[in-house]
């Protein structure tokens, strides 16, 4: 899954560029048993598996060694909702993150006493913690300077003056089927354009 997403567009072009690099750990590698087990039943019962502590730990342990005092965050439904600031901290902090995928029913809570953070990207269960990362991973990523196109790309876009989304815009043609674009951001006024832009965020479905 992580393959795909990592290696391509601005995820890629930022390892191109050696501003991030990522490493990427199977669980089964630090599996127990001949047939490097990795979940089991819950103690009191109920559907489903859980992550076991011990093949958890021994890969956080071993991801610690290929860097230097990182965070360690849990992806799991929780009452940290990710968010665009969370994201800008993360990028301008700087330092290593081991992300941990939770999966099936969830992980052992005794992982919890060896993470920093428990991080989820919604109100909803998915079938696992590898698509939350990859998000949280982007939001990351395509902040860091140099990753985007424009120094002010990821500036200005949505959620970073606090709108709930990002201002609408417009490019060629100045009139599409009777839908003219706004007269205001063809005056070449930046002042006037960037006070229209700050009323209107939030008034857009993307």
């Amino acid at each position: 899954m992580f393959d795909k997403v990592l290696n391509s567009s601005m995820l890629w072009k930022a390892q191109e560029k050696q501003l991030v690099s990522f490493e990427l750990i199977n669980l089964r590698d630090f599996g127990l048993g001949a047939r490097r087990r990795v979940d089991d039943t819950p103690y009191g019962g109920g559907d489903g598996m859980l992550l076991m502590v011990e093949p958890l730990l021994k890969a956080v342990e071993h991801a610690k060694t290929l860097t230097k005092s990182p965070k360690i965050w849990l992806m799991s439904p929780s009452r940290h909702i990710w968010s665009q600031q969370d994201a800008s901290e993360a990028a301008s902090s700087g330092g290593d993150r081991i992300i941990i995928c939770g999966h099936y029913e969830g992980v052992d809570a005794r992982i919890l006493q060896f993470v920093d953070d428990v991080i989820s990207v919604g109100n909803y269960v998915l079938t696992g913690g590898e698509l939350p990362a990859m998000t949280v991973i982007d939001s990351i990523v395509r902040l860091i300077p140099g990753v985007l196109g424009g120094a002010q790309s990821a500036t200005i876009e949505s959620f970073s003056s606090g709108n709930n989304l990002e201002f609408p815009q417009y490019t060629r043609p100045e009139v599409f089927r009777d839908l003219p674009v706004p007269k205001v951001l063809l005056s070449g006024n930046h002042a006037t354009i960037a006070q229209w832009r700050e009323q209107h965020g939030g008034n857009v479905v993307t």
